[in-house]
């Protein structure tokens, strides 16, 4: 592990389903004695799950309860948070949480997201309800390229959780 001391700002984990966000946080936050908050279990937790509010109360809803997340969590400090791939595309959230700490934007090529979805054995995603799920996280991407290129880019493909983790820290540690 790079050494070092880490200020006490949060880090925010963000990147498309699949990039290694509740893993690398988790692994993270174990090892800098802080609390790990995923915003999509915290969201699941208080308002039930993802895909029953997108079916029931539509995407607009979702991104409510992720907004009035982030102004809860900015107000912290010693966080380490994982955002759902989603939740930084909204500037508003994405400026909050950087006013909070630093955010690095974990990134994967459409193929390891998919294997790694896979590997989860969560099949159940809104956004991949599709026949061809590939293609669509290619489209998603594309969509969404501009949002995560706001944030320090984290490449996660071939990659260990421990390197990744190591890879923050040094950044952080700079």
């Amino acid at each position: 592990m790079a050494g070092g001391a880490v200020p006490e700002h949060n880090i925010v984990l963000t990147g498309f389903m699949g990039s290694g966000k509740s893993s690398v946080g988790s692994a993270l936050a174990a090892l800098l004695g802080r609390r790990f908050i995923d915003t999509d279990a915290v969201i699941v937790e208080r308002h039930g799950p993802i895909p029953t509010i997108f079916a029931e109360h539509g995407e607009a809803t979702f991104r409510m309860h992720e907004r009035e997340l982030a102004d809860e969590l900015a107000d912290e400090t010693a966080l380490v948070v994982s955002t759902g791939g989603g939740m930084l595309i909204d500037p508003a959230i994405a400026e909050r949480f950087k006013s909070s700490g630093r955010v690095f934007c974990l990134t994967a090529s459409p193929a390891t997201t998919i294997a790694r979805v896979r590997a989860d054995g969560i099949v159940d995603r809104p956004l991949l309800d599709t026949a061809d799920p590939e293609a669509r996280v290619a489209e998603l991407l594309a969509e969404r390229s501009e949002a995560y290129a706001r944030f320090e880019a984290v490449p996660t493909d071939g990659r260990t959780v421990a390197e990744i983790v190591d890879d923050i820290l040094v950044r952080i540690r700079g």
